[in-house]
């Protein structure tokens, strides 16, 4: 049963079966077992490296889990320190802010409401995953006897970190003295209270922003919409607002609000990628020759805005864990993802949806335009989009395709198998393999529609039945 609820990144599955709280229980004795023996294992002596800070989303059975992930801990003999509801980047601040052995969040963000999970972060808010200790936890999780006596000397106290935390993201924010409008789509999650405790829930709390709030109740165990803004459908009531309040952005989370999606104010819906370019742009203006971290995803038009205005472009794997490791690696100043993940050198490398609000709220005061107007000169190419196809033998496919373009172009394998056949032909494509279903992913772009056209008739047929959204 451990094992179903333990995924690539984090543990998430159905509650209460599988994930319950016996299973939350154990979960939190592995991980108690796997935080400390890391700070032990590093020469921490400090009584602070006892300390695991724990949170919660707002989901109805957060609370019970959260209560049985506690109880696990203090049995194993970590002490816990509780911060409440919050979104999960601050977690990641609390870790840092506290120097705390670790985190665990109570949360399974984007999924319907019958999911749940814990995220959890090892010492300066570095990602717990299957390649950075994750398979650790699982297996000190199953060893955990239920039967153990309870309390095993671990203390538990609650502490408000709401001040300290507003101010580490305002930090980011300067508006320069300007007037924004931004309506926020919080998706019945935890935007819903990180929004109010920082900005202010119509942005009362920063001179200059006015926000209008969509869907920032979270108290009542259900969903407008699914919160998961990459789904284009769960943005129509967002789109709507922007046109109707005449709104200089549209910005909607989901549900932990480590993600964030972009509307312009012609309530276009605004790719990551070419945000991430815009941006680096900012980052670099400020920072001189950085690295600027991006998904391998990413369009073209992001490493060629990176060259151009001087800093280091480097791809990144797809997930979290990698690309907090590589803008760790690379001491890189800002990363940005496909999915709405944003990464931040100064937020101690980690994402932060509140963050990216703050910086793409920035960004916008610096210039004299539109967000439609800043955008528009990074989406230069045609793109495909994510497409999926279902085939059982993932491997053999891949290597039959790298092997069809060998010669036509670069392959690599960072990611799944990519290749690039951008100088000669005017395209490049990744495919990669789903962590948990019989799938391979589709990312193609091209210099022209007719290109991009041709390549997918040529491609497509070679990776299995296409899998519709």
């Amino acid at each position: 049963m451990l094992g179903k609820v333990f995924k690539a990144y984090d543990v998430r599955e159905k509650y209460p079966d599988p994930l319950s709280e016996k299973l939350a229980w154990k979960i939190g004795q592995g991980t108690c077992t796997y935080l400390l023996g890391e700070a032990e294992a590093a020469g921490e002596t400090d009584p602070m490296m006892r300390n695991i800070v724990v949170a919660r989303d707002m989901r109805p059975h957060s609370p019970s889990l959260l209560k049985a992930l506690v109880e696990g801990i203090t049995d194993a003999g970590g002490n816990v320190i509780d911060i409440g509801l919050v979104d999960t980047p601050m977690t990641y601040f609390a870790v840092n802010h506290l120097d705390c052995a670790g985190a665990v969040m109570t949360t399974a963000s984007h999924n319907p409401i019958e999911y749940n999970g814990f995220k959890i972060s090892k010492r300066k808010a570095r990602p717990v995953g299957q390649p950075t200790g994750l398979q650790d936890v699982l297996k000190f999780s199953a060893i955990a006897k239920p039967d153990k006596p309870k309390h095993g000397g671990g203390r538990v106290e609650q502490r408000d970190l709401w001040q300290a935390y507003a101010k580490h993201v305002l930090a980011f924010l300067d508006l320069k003295g300007k007037s924004l409008k931004v309506v926020i789509d919080a998706s019945n999650g935890m935007a819903g209270t990180m929004i109010p405790n920082i900005f202010g829930t119509t942005g009362e709390h920063v001179p200059g922003l006015t926000i209008v709030p969509l869907y920032f109740e979270n108290d009542k165990g259900t969903f407008v919409h699914q919160p998961n803004p990459l789904v284009e459908a769960n943005l129509r009531d967002l789109r709507d607002k922007v046109l109707a309040e005449k709104a200089d952005l549209g910005i909607c989370f989901d549900g932990d609000a480590d993600r964030c999606m972009v509307v312009d104010e012609n309530a276009r819906i605004v790719p990551c990628d070419l945000l991430t370019a815009l941006i680096a742009t900012w980052m670099l203006k400020k920072n001189p020759g950085s690295a600027i971290i991006y998904d391998l995803r990413s369009s073209k038009a992001v490493e060629e805005t990176i060259r151009k205005h001087g800093g280091k472009p480097v791809r990144g794997k797809v997930g979290h864990v990698f690309m907090k490791a590589e803008l760790l690696e690379q001491q890189g100043v800002f990363g940005g993802e496909l999915s709405g993940h944003f990464y931040f050198r100064d937020n101690f490398n980690a994402d932060s949806g509140a963050i990216a609000f703050a910086t793409v709220l920035s960004v916008l005061a610096d210039h004299d335009a539109p967000m439609s107007k800043l955008i528009e000169p990074f989406a230069r190419y045609r793109q495909s989009g994510e497409m999926n196809f279902h085939v059982e033998d993932k491997d053999a496919v891949m290597v039959e395709v790298a092997a069809a373009f060998e010669e036509r172009g670069e392959i690599d394998e960072l990611d799944g198998v990519s290749i690039d056949c951008f100088a000669k032909e005017g395209w490049w494509a990744n495919i990669r393999k789903s962590n948990t279903e019989p799938v391979l992913r589709l990312n193609l772009e091209a210099r022209d529609e007719a290109t991009l056209k041709a390549r997918l008739d040529e491609i497509t047929p070679m990776l299995g039945e296409l899998v519709a959204h």
